[in-house]
């Protein structure tokens, strides 16, 4: 009887653990750090979107991409809208300075930021989250 409750403690303490280690890597910035790419059309870099999600917010990266989390369904661009809408506001430009550069069909999206440099954008990405 003791080794079951050692084998349940023991598995209670890991589920603690690898929580609070996924909690160290979401909320340290260094550790967030995406490649965004300068050109003379703006600068661009990936996202991944998870639709129909309980708010919208940057809940980390995934591989070379930022996660999206957006209430909003992918049904008819409302997805797409709703992306570019809300990192026009995070990093307070207008609406039209942010275009889907790929990706429209997709979750995976490379986003163009038109006005803003590459360490501005970076400042804005990691300064909001």
């Amino acid at each position: 009887m003791t080794s079951l409750f050692w084998w349940f403690q023991s598995i209670a303490s890991g589920f603690r653990l690898r929580r609070f280690l996924l909690y160290l890597r979401i909320t340290e910035h260094p550790t967030m750090m995406i490649p965004i790419k300068d050109s003379n059309q703006g600068s661009t870099f990936a996202v991944k979107v998870h639709p129909r999600a309980k708010k919208n917010a940057i809940t980390g990266e995934v591989g070379d991409a930022l996660k999206l989390s957006l209430t909003t369904p992918p049904i008819e661009g409302r997805a797409n809208n709703a992306c570019v809408e809300f990192l026009a506001k995070l990093l307070k430009v207008p609406r039209s300075s942010v275009t889907i550069a790929s990706g429209q069909t997709s979750r995976n999206k490379v986003i163009r930021v038109v006005g803003l440099s590459l360490e501005e954008l970076r400042h804005r990405l990691y300064e909001a989250d």
